[in-house]
């Protein structure tokens, strides 16, 4: 945190030196384009002969060296600001360590297999980025050849948000409309949030449009039960059709929030029934890479410090628990209260008929002989391995 508060400190030093140099250079720059206006003007009033009189070549080398000295000001105040830009940079390096060698794992990315995820990991970036030419070049390039039928989903989920952004509705309506059992099954709500936009698009125009208001206002029927208060809510706003709904108390319902709620809602539906993740893979991995690199770093230094790098052995398990935040919790771990070890597939977490939790390698530990029963190491409880259950997080 000092780090950062040394570097915003002198960005404001930056900030305001920077400001200071423009105003600054933008009077010298106005006050010369005005003497030079003058000059021309006095060039200008002067005959043929006056223009080679000693007096006319003075005033000329005279200018000459104003526009020098104008010249060298700006020139100069460039150069302090270069400094300044560079004096930030080396800030930014002292306060900050950028040297990571020491916390990456070697071979990480070694192996074609690995090589070829990683290409396909980013080109799927690319792909919900809607960055569709750098997708298809990476393809090439990487030879990844991944087929219409993979890229097809992304491009369509681009067109359709490309499309609401720019109040568009159809593509997504007729989206929800060909999906609309899968969207039920998921309760979800944006098939409604698409026609109440189509809905209050329409009351905008007041009375003009007021038979498709009510034709349209059918096609709301069938979501009243599920959403009985929106649906009041755009019903009450038709008896301000005639005087204006923008100068009524429904005039929130124009806010351009619901556009940005629309796009949310279609991302998060689009993306479960692909079974992919509302966030790329690719932002979430490197977003939560930046929250641990601070304390990885410290750890590192303090173990070296010590002389005790020998304990951060393990390529799979960091020495002590990062705490990432509750935005990147996707799915629970069991830690074995017995052995300290994380659950894994092949070392499932494993439920006793006490109810308590252990994994299946303390349970076969605890296994007395060949006869498959043991006791739960927290209560006097017996039973086979049997009885027990595996538990699915």
């Amino acid at each position: 945190m000092d780090a950062c508060w040394a570097v915003d400190k002198e960005l404001e030093r930056l900030f305001e030196k920077y400001s200071s140099a423009t105003d600054r250079t933008q009077k010298t720059l106005d006050d010369f384009i005005a003497s030079l206006r003058s000059f021309i003007n006095e060039l200008s009033e002067r005959t043929s002969d006056e223009l080679i009189t000693e007096g006319a070549r003075a005033s000329v080398v005279e200018f000459i060296d104003c526009a020098k000295s104008v010249s060298n000001s700006v020139s100069t105040c460039h150069k302090d600001l270069h400094g300044s830009v560079s004096k930030l940079g080396k800030t930014i390096d002292r306060n900050f360590t950028s040297d990571f060698s020491s916390v990456i794992t070697e071979g990480a990315f070694d192996g074609e297999w690995r090589q070829t995820l990683l290409n396909e990991v980013i080109c799927e970036h690319f792909l919900r980025q809607g960055m569709l030419d750098i997708a298809e070049s990476l393809n090439e390039d990487a030879s990844l050849e991944l087929s219409q039928e993979r890229k097809e989903p992304f491009l369509e989920l681009h067109r359709i948000l490309e499309a609401l952004r720019q109040h568009i509705l159809e593509p997504a309506l007729d989206w929800a409309e060909r999906n609309r059992d899968e969207l039920n099954r998921k309760k979800s709500p944006l098939e409604f949030k698409l026609h109440r936009l189509r809905f209050i698009e329409l009351i905008k125009h007041g009375s003009m449009k007021q038979i498709e208001v009510l034709q349209y206002a059918k096609k709301l029927a069938p979501f009243a039960e599920l959403h009985t208060k929106d649906m009041q809510l755009l019903m009450g706003s038709l008896l301000y059709l005639n005087n204006g709904i923008e100068n009524s108390t429904y005039s929130f319902l124009f806010e351009d929030s619901s556009w940005i709620e629309i796009c949310d809602i279609f991302t998060r539906d689009a993306c479960g029934l692909l079974g992919l993740s509302v966030e790329s893979p690719l932002s979430v991995g490197i977003n939560a890479g930046c929250k641990a690199l601070p304390p990885l770093l410290s750890i590192r230094q303090v173990m070296q410090s010590r002389q005790v790098a020998g304990v951060w052995s393990s390529k799979e398990e960091l020495p002590v628990e990062i705490d990432l935040g509750q935005d990147y919790r996707f799915h629970s771990i069991f830690a074995c209260p017995i052995l300290r070890q994380q659950s894994t597939e092949q070392n499932p977490p494993m439920r006793l008929t006490c109810g308590h939790v252990i994994s299946k390698d303390a349970l076969h530990k605890l296994v007395v002989g060949n006869t498959n029963r043991f006791k739960c190491p927290y209560c006097p409880v017996e039973m086979t391995t049997a009885e027990t259950k595996q538990i699915y997080f």
